[in-house]
């Protein structure tokens, strides 16, 4: 039989890819679930994107714990629909504690959105997607008891392959008066703390050098397994011994559950960094009790005295709220004077915000005057600036490491990361690239941050 030398071509035809943005609000927790959704969807058959005009998809990653928050999150969803307007195909929707809170009447408030998804519900994403291809819109806000998310490796966005977020827990039982965290992340779950060391090993092998454990209460921290149980300080220690050159941070830190232990830990490995932030919300006792803080002005001082004792030189930060309910002129002044003596090296500062169906709003006026909370919100802002530049000025001549996270964002010349105390530092390399630790004199500073050379 002769050969056939004839050529049939076949043509397949390949679908692209739909390609999913996501904008993220709020806290550490939400940058990492962004990027679980990240892992659901890319395992589901779509395709990340950072660029918003090459977006099929807009998924917006919500916080609820302010009501400026959840504006500016309003805000954006009115642009994405004015884009929707333009390209009905575009599929926008809403994630995290703000879609839980909120439920169902965004659909009626934000006609344009197609999906909605509480924080525990992202594993069915892909399934909903399809409920929204067919034309329906899709949601899902049910919490769970159990889910952590355990088993899924997160897609690192937009990282920068040096620093990278592990969420060791979900949920939150504090119940503190201002907070609607425990209503849109349900109750308090610990992860296994076999599937953390394997992620934190996996991110080790990849090149990663830094990684935060990310709870709501870390210190609350427990699992057993195989009769053994892992509280936080021991599952800390864990991670630490994964490698020297492993950097470890954590957050948040409750007050009321700060132990001795944990702070031995600390000191005992280097490369758990000296940094640790401990929200205090306000320095006067009567207020933290009106916000169900489960702790007196005396307990926190002495939370810090004993980090003081075993890791002097260790880095505070912290977390205050200005003109809660009932704060008089004197709490305030408790506030500025438990500040100069805590001596933090950074804050994030607020005006109280009511927020719905919390047991501040249901049971507290909001009786401070708007001006009294934004003139008290300015002094604490003011003596917070002054506070962490006297912190950097003793820090000028002393040679730091720093774990270098890339160029500077002022100058492609000058290299910055953030030394143990987690102070940013900026100075001219030599060669050095992301991923590197090096030595670091400081010549000068700002109250933000350290200006050195390579010791």
């Amino acid at each position: 039989m002769p050969a056939n030398n004839s050529i049939d071509t076949i043509f397949i035809k390949v679908e692209a890819k739909r390609k999913l943005y996501i904008e993220t609000y709020g806290c550490q927790m939400n940058f990492s679930d962004s990027e679980i959704v990240g892992s659901i969807m890319t395992d589901g058959g779509y395709e990340l994107t950072q660029h918003l005009k090459d977006a099929d998809i807009i998924f917006v990653n919500t916080c609820s714990i302010r009501d400026n928050a959840e504006q500016r999150v309003r805000k954006r969803l009115r642009e994405f629909n004015a884009l929707k307007k333009r390209n009905p195909q575009l599929i926008v929707g809403l994630l995290g504690c703000m879609a839980e809170r909120v439920k169902e009447h965004l659909f009626e408030e934000e006609q344009l959105l197609d999906l909605i998804v509480g924080p525990d519900a992202y594993r069915d994403l892909p399934k909903l997607m399809k409920e929204v291809g067919s034309g329906q819109k899709a949601i899902n806000l049910i919490l769970s008891d159990d889910e952590t998310y355990a088993d899924i490796s997160p897609v690192r966005i937009g990282s920068n392959g040096v620093s990278a977020f592990i969420s060791i827990m979900r949920g939150c039982e504090n119940f503190c008066a201002y907070c609607v965290v425990p209503y849109t992340r349900g109750t308090e779950r610990s992860r296994d703390p076999l599937s953390i060391l394997r992620e934190a090993k996996e991110l080790f092998e990849k090149g990663y050098r830094e990684i935060t454990l990310l709870g709501q209460n870390v210190n609350s921290y427990a699992w057993t397994v195989e009769e053994r149980t892992f509280d936080f300080p021991g599952l800390l220690e864990e991670v630490a011994m994964i490698s020297p050159f492993l950097r470890l941070r954590f957050s948040t830190s409750h007050p009321k559950d700060l132990s001795d232990k944990l702070i031995r830990v600390i000191a005992s490995y280097p490369n758990i960094c000296r940094a640790i932030h401990l929200p205090v919300q306000s320095g006067s006792s009567a207020v933290l009790h009106a916000m169900n803080r489960v702790y007196t002005r005396e307990w926190y001082l002495n939370r810090v005295e004993a980090i003081r004792a075993l890791i002097p030189d260790c880095g505070m930060s912290t977390d205050i709220i200005a003109g809660f309910p009932g704060e008089t002129e004197q709490d305030h002044q408790d506030t500025l004077a438990m500040m100069r003596e805590v001596h933090y090296d950074s804050a994030f500062m607020f005006k109280y915000s009511e927020r719905p169906n919390t047991l501040a709003a249901e049971t507290l006026p909001d009786d401070v005057a708007e001006e009294t909370k934004s003139r008290r919100l300015q002094e604490i802002i003011d003596l917070q600036n002054k506070l962490a530049l006297e912190s950097n000025q003793k820090d000028i001549g002393k040679i730091f490491e720093v774990l270098v996270e890339g160029t500077s964002k002022r100058s492609a010349v000058q290299l910055s990361g953030r030394n143990s105390h987690n102070k940013m530092v900026v100075f001219t390399g030599a060669g050095q690239k992301a991923g590197d630790y090096v030595m670091v004199r400081v010549n000068s500073c700002t109250s933000a941050t350290l200006l050195g050379e390579l010791a």
